[in-house]
């Protein structure tokens, strides 16, 4: 199950936070569909947080089509946006993560690769739509 960090001074919307890290769990194959989202009530209790912002939060999930609340059961994933290409044995995710063993051996903080891999995201990306699912 998905344990939610809130980063208070992120600059970003706690909602959209949820919103942002259960779009990564989807992307990365951590949530499945039929995986069910913890409670509000859980995640008031690790986060700290309104439990009208967990709601919010998965209302946006839901409106995005990629949860969907069972009254009395929670709240279950429909669908995963998971690529082959980035799961834990893929050949991308392995170079990714031998740049980033040079990158810590080369004295980059997280920070410094945060900056660095954004710059080239922007380089290479820019503004692209996202490609279907």
């Amino acid at each position: 199950m998905i344990e939610y960090r809130i980063d208070r001074r992120a600059g970003v919307a706690t909602y959209l936070q949820i919103v942002q890290q259960t779009k990564q769990a989807l992307r990365l194959g951590l949530l499945q569909s039929g995986d069910r989202l913890p409670t509000a009530k859980e995640v008031v209790a690790a986060t700290a947080i309104n439990p009208n912002t967990v709601l919010k939060a998965y209302r946006e999930l839901e409106r995005e089509g990629l949860v969907e609340p069972r009254p009395g059961l929670g709240t279950f994933v429909r669908r995963s946006l998971a690529r082959p290409e980035s799961a834990a044995g893929s050949p991308l995710r392995a170079e990714l993560a031998a740049w980033m063993d040079r990158a810590r051996e080369a004295g980059l903080d997280r920070e410094d690769v945060a900056a660095l891999f954004a710059s080239v995201l922007d380089e290479r990306l820019g503004d692209a739509p996202p490609t279907p699912n």
